[in-house]
């Protein structure tokens, strides 16, 4: 991970969009802004907490190890996003996950100290900090249960259907992040070998199509109706 010297805009991450502008100028100060090559580790599960990053362009998954040798991926975030506040807490001051580059990422870094009286002067950062929280535990809690309760073929058409919620279509059609099959398996939970076989499936099907790493859906309401099973 090396410095940023282009920096961000000022505008585009969660603690710049909701700080009061009186702030603000304590933001540029105290900010640091880094590029990340594809792969490269943002922060590893069980570090030392140092601070919070937000997303100003690129993809991160943030993800965690889930049996022996294998990772469970927990959220895409990408631009404006936040990363690292799952570390916040007042007890065991580490990250609870990891954190990696899908893609050349600029990310913005401020130290915990710094967030933390952020959160304490601008109220509207807070309150919507909250509101992520709590998005985000509704959606772990749907996670956990699915991974108990739904088949991986209900799980894989949930997921395409999560994607194209979160990112939307390209210019070509497809689902607009590129996802090799590993990372689909470590998405749904499951093995490579169930995810390829179930993939395939849904392609037999005309569910979905697929070309290299990118994914389009060929028919919602039968994958609705599928994820729903």
């Amino acid at each position: 991970m090396k410095k940023d010297k282009e920096g961000c805009d000022g505008n585009t991450c969660m603690l710049c969009r909701w700080a009061v502008k009186e702030w603000k100028p304590a933001i540029a100060l105290q900010h640091k802004n880094y590029l990340l090559k594809k792969g490269e580790l943002l922060f590893r599960e069980n570090e030392p907490v140092n601070g919070i990053f937000f997303v100003y362009d690129g993809l991160v998954k943030v993800h965690k190890h889930w049996g022996d040798d294998k990772e469970l991926i927990i959220r895409f975030a990408r631009k404006g996003d936040i990363v690292g506040h799952r570390g916040m807490g007042t007890r065991e001051a580490i990250y609870p996950v990891s954190a990696t580059a899908m893609a050349p990422t600029q990310v913005c870094f401020v130290d915990m100290e710094f967030f933390t009286s952020s959160l304490k002067v601008n109220q509207g950062l807070l309150y919507e900090l909250l509101l992520f929280f709590a998005d985000e535990l509704q959606t772990a809690e749907k996670q956990m249960r699915n991974l108990v309760h739904m088949p991986v073929k209900a799980r894989l058409a949930n997921a395409f259907l999560l994607l194209e919620s979160q990112f939307g279509y390209n210019k070509e059609g497809f689902i607009d992040i590129e996802l090799n099959k590993q990372d689909l398996a470590s998405y749904i939970g499951a093995t490579f070998e169930t995810t390829f076989r179930v993939l395939n499936e849904l392609i037999e099907a005309r569910l979905i199509a697929i070309a290299g790493k990118y994914y389009t859906i060929l028919n919602v309401p039968k994958l609705t109706q599928l994820a729903h099973t």
